[in-house]
């Protein structure tokens, strides 16, 4: 018997779903979603507690996060430990240092949608603001507000706020609907006119704000909902 199971008890933690594998070997990682990016990374469950648990777990913290969370936060979630959370967190900012979303130019909502487009599996939804230079370059992409969309969580000052530190020059909002409906309600078109006033006395422009599912987007200017900015 081999020296490392010595002391098996016959009672193994399910690693990640092998289709999960499968999959990611097949059509690459482009085609998982973040909680299965997550399961594979993570790969082992704890006794009561499944990968795609503990992966949906991380995804919340991740959520909430503005930045790529520290070992240490990751690692009081029960199930995880030090060497998952120092595992994650490499993943997270090797893939930020390399692939991240900073400098990509925006012309159009259609360049917007697969920026934001990893959050539309979310059960609850999610208010996301896209700080941009004045060559309309993205500096940051950062979660607002987690819940249902009011007035009341979607406040200019908690929207605007991380933008004013980045010394941006245009913004773009974007938020999912779970129902997979992209008609925007009477709240998401209060919200936006709320927005796009701060915009114009903070000297911040509005660009556009998108409503959008896995299958596809709603954008406000588009549809004739939101003047865009008149150049200076």
């Amino acid at each position: 018997m081999p020296r490392d199971i010595l002391y098996d008890s016959g009672r193994r933690v399910a690693d990640a779903h092998p289709r999960v594998r499968e999959r990611l070997a097949r059509e690459g990682p482009a085609a998982l979603s973040d909680a299965e990016l997550l399961a594979a990374l993570i790969g082992t469950g704890m006794r009561g507690k499944s990968v795609q648990e503990l992966a949906q777990e991380v995804l919340g913290l991740l959520d909430s996060s503005k930045r790529v969370p520290e070992a240490e936060a990751l690692a009081r979630l029960s199930g995880i430990g030090g060497a998952k959370a120092s595992a994650v967190c490499a993943a997270l900012e090797l893939g930020r240092r390399l692939y991240g979303v900073r400098d990509k130019r925006i012309s159009s909502p259609a360049e917007v949608w697969p920026v934001v487009a990893h959050w539309a599996d979310r059960k609850q939804e999610k208010f996301i603001c896209c700080s941009l230079n004045g060559a309309h370059e993205l500096i940051a992409v950062r979660v607002v507000s987690v819940g249902l969309i009011n007035k009341t969580v979607v406040h200019p000052r908690e929207v605007y706020a991380d933008p004013i530190t980045d010394r941006a020059c245009a913004v773009i909002v974007a938020h999912n609907h779970p129902s997979g409906r992209l008609d925007p309600s009477s709240e998401d078109r209060e919200i936006t006119r709320r927005l796009k006033e701060a915009a114009e006395t903070l000297g911040i422009a509005l660009l556009d704000h998108l409503i959008f599912s896995g299958e596809g987007y709603f954008s406000f200017v588009e549809h004739g909902l939101l003047e865009p900015p008149v150049p200076d």
